[in-house]
């Protein structure tokens, strides 16, 4: 008999710049983890895409790694999660038709979203689906590679996301869960819970609908050929999964009605949790990772990139830099930037933004960039965080979550110019092991299910400097008023961003 000690869940995410697998215990004690490192390509500006033969590549890798390593740890079933909502198309084969393409961040459907808005009113698609279509709209996507690229279309068959696609090739089920569904706008009719035939039909009617579950429902087992290829047992249970930032929020306990999580990561993204479907234009109305349960999100387009692209920029490292910057102080000596370099998501819903840093004098150095960065970063929180509340979100307890969490001065400054406390659990490492703990759930027998306030407690509290309060008022103002006066002229230089990329 196997002792209960030996038996582990395997949580896998696969995220914008890695995929990260996770071995943990049924007390929520991490065994092991393993990280693959991978970059998107941007083979023109606006566009962000990837070739998925890499998300199950490293999945594989990552599961040979760590069940040859822990040869003893019996895996009791498989989670799966990563970003989102992509599209990947694939045929009857079920190989990708052309490289998915990735979710917000990639903006190249401008037209499709205003023709579809057009041909359906804003009024009926936001009824239906929840959300007015924008650069986040997967349905709007899918007809991009319909108008754009007819030789791709007329060979795909099947639709998925990684998530939805690691469990296709662990299970050979066809599924995707309801909230990765709901950001299938304008596919998903959010009251009913069910993919919306008539606009299915008339946008993806060539592509066999997948079948709807809930991210921690089982899709199935682990087939023989899977097996062989990952060292997971034969007919091990796999959960459907959902979107990264879901899962994450998962992670930390964050998905109770009235909690925000904040994921720090490449993006920055924001889900506050209610029993009640909210509806604004500026942020998207999902369904929740669980029955029952209704999501407002946003998410800035650059959180972690931004500060990834000026240490590399610099020639600096992060220890230096953020010493820098914590030596610069509130305000970076004057300088104000708009974290818009790849457009931006909630709550402007501006593809067309650009990154702007006002205020710079040959007197500035990196560590006031890089100050302003994170200043930026949190404007774009606060902003975020008004929208929400100003819609009717119900926001009782905010849990941050992501890497960027390791970092103590990136954490103090969103809560200094937020006013918000954010507390920080234990376990930060995200999806990968709220995918695990999903896992575990799915599996458990009635009334023995794990919490993850034992899994994953609040181990950290972040109290915002009440002294700073006025000052990042009038910073906050000034931000909203720069993006405001500067938007015709980043307009203007986008569209020539755009001609260039094709030249």
């Amino acid at each position: 008999m196997t002792n209960d000690a030996a038996k582990y869940t395997l949580g896998v995410d696969v995220g914008t710049s890695s995929t990260k697998g996770v071995l943990v215990a049924k007390d929520g004690r991490i065994l092991a983890s393993a990280t693959r490192a991978h970059e998107v390509d941007r083979p023109h500006t606006g566009w962000v895409e990837m070739d998925a033969h890499i998300w199950w590549d490293e999945f594989v890798s990552i599961a040979n790694e760590l069940t040859t390593a822990h040869p003893n740890a019996e895996i009791t079933a498989v989670g799966v999660s990563g970003m989102g909502p992509c599209v990947l198309l694939a045929d009857a084969d079920d190989e990708p038709v052309r490289p998915a393409i990735l979710y917000g961040v990639d903006t190249r459907s401008g037209a499709q979203i205003a023709r579809m808005t057009d041909e359906l009113g804003i009024d009926e698609i936001t009824r239906v689906g929840g959300s007015t279509l924008t650069s986040q709209a997967g349905g709007a996507k899918i007809a991009w590679i319909s108008d754009e690229e007819p030789d791709a279309w007329t060979d795909a068959r099947r639709f998925f996301m990684p998530a939805s696609w690691l469990a296709r090739k662990l299970t050979s089920a066809y599924v995707l869960d309801h909230q990765s569904a709901s950001q299938t706008s304008p596919l998903y009719d959010i009251e009913n819970e069910t993919w919306y035939d008539p606009w299915w039909q008339r946008y993806a009617g060539t592509i066999a609908q997948p079948r709807l579950t809930w991210a921690g429902d089982i899709a199935g087992e682990v087939t023989a050929a899977a097996s062989a290829l990952t060292g997971i047992p034969a007919g091990t249970p796999v959960i459907t999964g959902t979107i990264d930032a879901w899962t994450e929020a998962v992670s930390v306990g964050a998905h109770e009605v009235g909690d925000l999580m904040l994921m720090y990561g490449t993006t920055m993204f924001l889900v506050a949790t209610g029993a009640e479907t909210l509806r604004t234009p500026s942020m998207w109305t999902t369904a929740g990772a669980f029955p029952g349960t209704r999501n407002l999100a946003g998410g800035l387009s650059t959180s972690g990139a931004l500060t990834a692209w000026l240490k590399d920029l610099t020639g600096s490292d992060y220890p230096e830099l953020l010493a820098e910057a914590e030596a610069s102080g509130a305000g970076a000596r004057g300088l104000l930037i708009l974290p818009y370099f790849a457009g931006e998501r909630t709550p402007i819903q501006d593809p067309d933004a650009r990154g702007i840093v006002a205020g710079l004098t040959l007197e500035h150095g990196r560590g006031d960039l890089y100050r302003a960065a994170l200043e930026a970063t949190a404007l774009g929180v606060r902003h975020n965080v008004e929208t929400m509340r100003a819609a009717g979100a119900d926001i009782r307890r905010i849990v941050a979550v992501g890497g960027g969490t390791q970092g103590q001065l990136w954490l103090q400054v969103i809560s200094d110019v937020t006013g918000l406390v954010q507390e920080v659990p234990a376990t930060t490492i995200g999806a990968s092991y709220g995918a695990a703990f999903l896992a575990a759930s799915a599996i458990a027998a009635d009334g023995a299910a794990p919490a993850i306030a034992d899994w994953n407690p609040i181990t950290q509290t972040i109290t915002p400097n009440p002294d700073l309060r006025s000052f990042y008022d009038t910073l906050f103002d000034r931000y909203v008023r720069l993006y405001e006066g500067t938007k015709d002229v980043a307009h203007e230089l986008a569209a020539e961003q755009r001609g260039a990329s094709h030249a």
